[in-house]
């Protein structure tokens, strides 16, 4: 099935609605913009932000299986046990957010609006802002203020999220109106700090906040996730949301799917654990052999890199001709001249991973030796970010429970 309906672009300001009305629009795009890089100007591999977003990426993940288990009151079948740890008040511990290869929009939200940029994340949940009362932590981040907005409720709840070395980000939960491109979720529920971990502060982390497009399920508020309430108030005619990271004009589309931005049919992979977005890849090829077969993976565009189950990862680049980095367990190298090929079958459709981001870049030290983007993961299931996605059009069915791979259009 393709989706065929015209793209609305909006280039005046966001206004909000008293009351949700259904829209007549099926779709909306929002420009992305890219935060920063994992490479030095040298084209070598920034090991200091690339170990920042492994951990971050590794402690997002985790955080979404506790939160799974404290919703649902059961264990995510993809969690792993004894790799979590809580603090004393029994919060999840995390590392420091990374600001490194993120995708970031422009939201608004109250009345009158106020812009926020955030970052756009199918590996979670929740919707987190900066508060008019948060302390220097928050400096050079769009602030919100409830105190200025009419649609602002307090709904006396705290919130705290746990980072590591004990730093945290904590505040209170509100509700109001949360625009993007005219398609208005009413009384959505979201965090607004009081301070900020270090990792969110503006040095590290350029957008203000951030927006999760997973499910409820994951949420540490356990509250329904921005888009899935504009569905649920007829504000989009197809609940589907859909990505293209592609230059010159990556975009995030709401309601549908942009034909203009790929060509030919859908390949359909379906949810197989609703919480984050998690599909079966139906295998993973290296250098033309069937690596693996049947493996489950979360489609994750906060995460720039490929992180797999350590021994599937270990058998893919034994295939590929990879090495373990000693010093760095689960980074593994290839010959720069010798950039091998993989590529994930998905939907019973194979769909390559380009040779100029499976190369992240060189080794400083030994500038012939390159790092691949596919690293061994603290998971049983595998993450697969925009290194991948990067290269396809991505549609996310919140309705059929499915994601859908397009070949992108050429420019």
């Amino acid at each position: 099935m393709r989706f065929t309906h015209a793209t609305v672009i909006i280039a005046l300001p966001f206004f909000v609605t008293a009351a949700h009305q259904p829209v007549e629009q099926t779709g909306r795009m929002i420009p992305l913009f890219k935060l920063s890089s994992l490479v030095n100007a040298d084209k070598s591999v920034n090991f200091e932000a690339l170990n920042s977003h492994t951990a971050s990426t590794t402690a997002k993940i985790l955080r979404g299986f506790d939160n799974f288990e404290k919703n649902t009151g059961a264990s995510h079948p993809s969690a792993v046990k004894g790799a979590w740890k809580r603090d004393s008040g029994g919060l999840p511990l995390a590392p420091l957010h990374d600001a490194f290869n993120r995708w970031f929009g422009t939201i608004s939200i109250g009345t009158p609006p106020r812009n926020f940029a955030v970052l756009f994340d199918t590996g979670s949940s929740d919707l987190l802002l900066p508060g008019a009362q948060c302390d220097d932590t928050c400096n050079g981040h769009a602030l919100y203020d409830p105190e200025a907005s009419l649609t602002s409720l307090d709904l006396k709840k705290p919130f705290t999220l746990g980072f590591m070395g004990g730093a945290k980000a904590f505040g209170d939960q509100y509700t109001d109106n949360v625009t993007i491109v005219g398609l208005t979720a009413n009384r959505q529920t979201f965090a607004v700090a009081v301070h900020y971990s270090e990792g969110l502060q503006i040095e590290r982390f350029h957008a203000d906040g951030l927006l999760g497009m997973a499910f409820q399920s994951i949420s540490a508020l356990d509250q329904s996730p921005f888009f899935q309430t504009l569905v649920s108030q007829d504000q989009t005619v197809e609940p589907v949301f859909a990505f293209s990271f592609a230059a010159p004009t990556p975009e995030l589309y709401l309601g549908g799917t942009n034909p203009d931005m790929y060509t030919g049919d859908f390949a359909w992979a379906p949810v197989i654990q609703q919480a984050h977005w998690q599909v079966n890849i139906d295998s993973v090829v290296g250098n033309g052999q069937n690596v693996l077969t049947n493996v489950a993976g979360v489609i994750d565009t906060g995460t720039f890199l490929i992180y797999g189950a350590p021994l599937d990862v270990a058998a893919l680049y034994a295939a590929i001709g990879g090495t373990p980095f000693p010093s760095d367990p689960g980074f593994y190298s290839f010959p720069c001249d010798a950039v091998p090929s993989v590529s994930f079958t998905l939907g019973g459709t194979s769909f390559p991973v380009p040779a100029e981001t499976l190369n992240m870049g060189s080794y400083g030290d030994d500038p012939s030796k390159c790092i691949g983007s596919i690293f061994a993961g603290a998971f049983k299931t595998w993450i697969v970010g925009t290194v991948f996605l990067d290269s396809v059009y991505t549609a996310f069915d919140v309705a059929n429970l499915r994601v859908g791979f397009a070949t992108l259009a050429v420019p």
